[in-house]
């Protein structure tokens, strides 16, 4: 199943920032109010570990499971990868979800969103359970950076209760617990999780995002904003993109914010919510229209997604992630056709 492709005869929708998700019924959009509970999503290392010791109450409500997020980018320079950093240092008892086996295994672009039956299958494989109170996090070395993203599938996928640890740095520098040892493969026992419904006011795909680019500065548009989490570099097309072969650039009309201007420069957190809502003041961001967030492959971009939540930045208003973002869009859009601008 792939949000880049349009099977078969379908109806338009009325706003350009319509998403179809193959298999999925066809809808009007509707707002993301559901986005609000980012607000106290975000629990600091001591918020976690006080909630992780829950599970030793004698009548837990609920379970409260760590699950590691790790990912590094495919041109990391120490060739680290996300499953060795969880075998290397680790909460106890937490699994690992691996954005690039759990995607959509029809689509070209890496890690896309996988199908409801995909991820249900890998939360069971992963032992989880729907009702399970899940808290996502980074690596080590990165701080916030993937565990959004798999924060962002959870909610699209309609998993009632996680937070993001914020974060695995601070973590492990304030002496909470890791485990070193070897991880035993198949220990926990699966689970049935249920075959979720796709929440689509939380995704938008290709051609949402090429009728936003085409009307920008019309008359008559939503002015609908386009924040792109890549650096500047990569954004002005001075620097190539990490993968080979890809135009770097960026879309006309879109706004430049980098990963690491909302992040503690040096734990690598996010940033309070006062310092992220000025953040995205002095990129000149309107709180009240519709804001899609971008990057290299929807990592970044669900990290911005996140910040704009946590920084309660335009509540109520319709944010989406482009899951597809610059992989996708520079292999289908061009300089010539006017999707793709430099400097």
């Amino acid at each position: 199943m792939i949000l880049v492709a349009l099977r078969g005869s379908i109806r338009a929708f009325s706003r350009p920032y319509a998403v179809h998700k193959p298999g999925y019924p066809y809808r009007r959009m509707i707002s993301s109010s559901k986005a609000g509970r980012y607000e106290e999503m975000l629990l600091s290392p001591k918020d976690a570990a006080d909630r992780i010791s829950m599970n030793e109450s004698s009548h837990p409500t609920s379970r409260i499971v760590p699950l590691c997020a790790a990912w590094f980018l495919p041109n990391d320079p120490q060739g680290r990868t996300g499953r060795n950093a969880f075998a290397q240092k680790r909460i106890p008892g937490a699994r690992f979800l691996d954005i690039d086996a759990v995607k959509d295994e029809e689509s070209p672009y890496p890690h896309m969103l996988p199908t409801a039956e995909r991820f249900a299958q890998a939360m069971s494989e992963l032992g989880l359970k729907r009702d399970d109170d899940l808290i996502v996090y980074d690596t080590h070395e990165l701080g916030i950076f993937s565990a959004p993203r798999v924060a962002w599938m959870l909610q699209v996928f309609g998993h009632p209760n996680f937070h993001i640890l914020n974060n695995f740095r601070l973590w492990v520098e304030q002496g909470y617990p890791t485990d070193t040892a070897e991880p035993s493969s198949g220990t926990q026992e699966s689970t049935d999780y249920p075959v979720p419904s796709f929440n689509m006011d939380r995704v938008i795909a290709f051609r949402g995002v090429r009728d936003i680019v085409k009307e920008h500065g019309q008359e008559g548009s939503q002015g609908v904003q386009i924040i792109d989490a890549r650096s500047a570099g990569r954004f002005s097309g001075s620097e190539p993109e990490p993968r080979p072969g890809l135009s770097s650039g960026h879309m006309p009309g879109s706004i430049n914010l980098p990963l690491p201007e909302i992040l503690d420069p040096t734990s690598k957190a996010f940033l309070s919510a006062e310092e992220l809502k000025r953040v995205f003041e002095g990129r000149g961001l309107n709180p009240k229209k519709p804001i899609v967030t971008t990057c290299g492959t929807g990592v970044m971009a669900a990290a911005l997604d996140t910040a704009l939540q946590a920084g309660q930045f335009g509540p109520g208003v319709d944010k989406r992630v482009y899951d597809g973002s610059w992989t996708e869009w520079a292999q289908r859009g061009s300089e010539s056709d006017g999707l793709i601008e430099k400097a």
